[in-house]
């Protein structure tokens, strides 16, 4: 969708919006959602910042999904100046996005992010941004070492679609660093009995909306996601939660790579690694010295390229998918 196109649709008389989920556990899912909820959402998240009308905020982020519109709301109801930029994933390089413009607040994929540090224009670009708000997938420990002494204020995000993007955030740089999110005023946030987050969230949500995230609470509202529900791993009568493999894996391979399952017959599920590159040989020693024993990845395959959703977050049915057809095509346990 195009700008022009997105303003028709928010203008016309209709009280509501179509949009689509991100697809990361399946297909992008079509829903409706309302303008005056968008609108709260936009002011919440505005006021959390301390973002005043004038200020300027960068689109880059397609307009197909929740990020993207969110920020043309934020703009219409709070009186930001609009920087649009083609996205790409390099959103500050100059020629996208013109080097004199202050930026008050952007939003980005940890990939657009990951690409603007490795060019210094770039990153001295994203240092200069008051307000950073990274969402749409994990950012690892390697990314936020490369932010923790960026002088402006940079936020992990927490929301999905059907909160309308965030409903909480968390710091990644400076004393207030944390792995645990702060939820807006107003939000309210409980564990259901599988472990799962429960989000009330009534500005934005109609009722308690029940995640699949898995998810730790504090007694002063804050939580941290350990990973989704759907990416547990049933193995031989342990639970194992594939985002927390991937984390601990994290600062010790270079390579892409993530963690999936397939069927296994005598343990019920088995772990998988998929990485683009690398020997088998290391990464399996790597994992032995890392991982405790009944998280060790049964089989290592090398693809092509690891399945990505097209706002940047590993697309977990997909991989399950290539993983056991590739097992089925006789690939090595280690290969």
């Amino acid at each position: 969708m195009d700008y022009e196109a997105f303003l028709t649709e928010w203008h016309d008389e209709s009280p509501t919006l179509l949009v689509h989920t991100s697809g990361s556990t399946g297909k992008p899912k079509p829903m409706l959602v309302e303008k005056r909820r968008m609108e709260a959402s936009a002011r919440i998240t505005c006021r959390f910042l301390g973002l005043k009308a004038g200020d300027t905020a960068l689109l880059c982020m397609p307009l197909d999904y929740i990020a993207g519109k969110m920020m043309v709301v934020r703009a219409l109801t709070c009186g930001l100046q609009l920087l649009r930029v083609e996205p790409a994933g390099h959103p500050l390089s100059p020629s996208h996005c013109p080097s004199a413009t202050r930026i008050d607040l952007a939003a980005m994929v940890p990939l657009q992010v990951y690409n603007s540090l490795q060019v210094p224009a770039e990153r001295e670009r994203l240092r200069a941004v008051r307000h950073l708000l990274i969402g749409g997938g994990a950012v690892d420990e390697a990314m936020q070492a490369a932010l923790r002494d960026f002088p402006h204020a940079v936020w992990s995000t927490y929301g999905m679609t059907e909160t309308l993007s965030h409903i909480a955030l968390r710091r990644l740089n400076g004393p207030a660093a944390s792995q645990w999110y702060t939820p807006f005023d107003g939000v309210q946030v409980s564990l259901a009995s599988d472990g799962c987050l429960v989000i009330d969230a009534p500005a934005v949500h109609d009722g308690p909306l029940a995640t699949n995230d898995m998810a730790e609470l504090r007694a002063d509202g804050s939580f941290r996601i350990l990973g989704r529900k759907d990416n547990v791993i049933c193995s031989g009568g342990v639970k194992i939660q594939a985002e927390e493999v991937e984390r601990l894996l994290r600062p010790h391979l270079s390579i892409p790579y993530l963690i999936t399952r397939v069927r296994d017959e005598r343990l019920g599920q088995s772990v998988v690694l998929l990485m683009e590159q690398g020997s088998a040989t290391e990464v399996q020693a790597v994992c032995r010295r890392v991982l405790p024993k009944y998280w060790q990845p049964r089989h290592i395959l090398t693809i092509d390229r690891l399945p990505m959703t097209p706002t940047g977050k590993p697309a977990r049915a997909e991989a399950e998918r290539m993983a056991a057809d590739k097992i089925a095509g006789g690939a090595h346990p280690h290969g």
